[in-house]
């Protein structure tokens, strides 16, 4: 079944979605963004079911780190600032943005380590970029927005600020072709991008995502002793999901990770197959621990 996108949309922007309008009815993005709150951000769905893929723009998922700049100052989105270079703001636009920090596929751990710390250092920052796919509170549809967003990264001639490349695909062939070749290069996945939806926050199906494995958030409930091999390790750990639901992830782990492992009441990544009927995910594995960006 075609998702119902249009009707879905205007109910979400009655759900707490800001829309261009509403942005705009609220004293516009900087206002919104105002305080050390989280800023309000479009998350994605997953890709799921029958969809008519001709209404989607598709980019490739960049394995970053996300920021929001207000155009006065960068954010992650906790809401906690970016400890950026002076001469990185510097030359951002005005305007408002959204997108990843980002220095290339696979390259995360990496680029946490450069975008956490309290004292930034030029020679790392000069090899992040700001890759933006998103113009906060931006009229019109998500076509429009991304005209708009090449000539603003245009207008700040800047080599540090990029956009996101966007491309159609005919159908799901093509789709799962390109799905393909990114991950064969090193990268995440797909985001499917609704070509005419205004701009929305909160979780909507305007934004899909397409991996091999899908990921989600655990709190780290407690440390399972390890046998064998494992013993005197950590082998496993106990987490619960936000939905309620208690599960083991006891792969994907390192031996320096198991010996110091992620401390109990942090938030953990990890990714899998599916969902069991009573919504256990199926074949978890550890993927990192949630830095509190």
């Amino acid at each position: 079944m075609v998702l119902k996108i249009a009707s879905e949309t205007r109910r979400r922007c009655l759900r707490g979605g800001v829309c261009a309008a509403l942005a705009v009815a609220l004293g516009g993005p900087a206002r919104v963004w105002a305080g050390a709150d989280a800023p309000p951000l479009l998350l994605a769905e997953v890709l799921r079911g029958d969809v008519d893929l001709t209404r989607y723009w598709v980019s490739e998922k960049l394995d970053g780190v996300r920021a929001v700049w207000d155009g006065r100052s960068l954010r992650f989105r906790s809401g906690r600032a970016v400890n950026a270079p002076a001469w990185f703001v510097a030359g951002l636009p005005p305007e408002p943005l959204d997108g990843e920090l980002w220095i290339g596929r696979g390259r995360f751990e990496e680029l946490s380590g450069i975008v956490r710390r309290r004292e930034p250092r030029d020679d790392d920052w000069r090899r992040v970029r700001f890759m933006v796919f998103e113009q906060p509170g931006g009229a019109g549809p998500f076509t429009e927005r991304i005209a708009r967003l090449k000539a603003i990264v245009a207008r700040a001639g800047v080599p540090w600020l990029a956009c996101v490349e966007q491309f159609r695909v005919a159908d799901r062939a093509a789709l799962q072709a390109r799905l393909d070749e990114v991950v064969a290069g090193g990268g995440e996945g797909l985001m499917l991008h609704l070509a005419d939806a205004p701009y929305l926050t909160g979780r909507s199906d305007a934004l899909l995502k397409l991996k091999p494995l899908l990921d989600a958030e655990a709190t780290v409930i407690a440390h399972l002793p390890g046998r064998g091999r494992l013993a005197g390790l950590m082998g496993a750990l106990l987490v619960e999901t936000a939905q309620g639901v208690r599960f083991q992830l006891g792969t994907g782990f390192t031996d320096a990770e198991r010996r110091n492992p992620p401390p109990v009441g942090s938030l953990v990544t990890f990714v899998y197959r599916d969902l069991t009927q009573d919504g256990v995910p199926r074949f978890a594995s550890y993927l990192r621990r949630r830095e509190a960006f």
